[in-house]
């Protein structure tokens, strides 16, 4: 038995979409878990388009990604702040907020953090 895998975030097995239309999420399970690809498009602002979903004060939610395209914002409930944009490699801790900067959306891969990010 081959112990290559195959995955397409093309024909994901589940997709979330955000509040009022602001983007989605696409992801492929893996065995070491789920991968998400979201767009956040211009606009997004996590304590506005998935804060009601979550229904936390902030993302709870560790996560590790890339950005592929666009630009965002992450802040800390402490005050850090950091902007990511193409080729950044992300990790943010849970207790944050963040949001999209510019006219152009903001795609992310993430290896961790998705699983239960804007499940309804």
């Amino acid at each position: 038995m081959s112990g290559l895998v195959r995955k397409s975030f093309d024909s994901p097995e589940e997709t979330r979409p955000f509040e009022q239309g602001k983007g989605k999420l696409d992801l492929v399970n893996l065995d070491g878990g789920p991968v998400g690809r979201a767009v956040f498009e211009p606009g997004w602002r996590w304590s506005v388009h998935v804060k009601p979903i979550a229904q936390t004060d902030s993302c709870q939610a560790s996560h590790i990604g890339y950005c592929v395209s666009g630009r965002m914002v992450v802040v800390m409930d402490d005050g850090e702040q950091q902007e990511y944009g193409p080729g950044d490699f992300m990790i943010a801790p849970p207790g944050h907020d963040a949001w999209v900067v510019g006219d152009e959306p903001c795609v992310m891969i993430d290896w961790q953090g998705f699983a239960d990010y804007a499940k309804q």
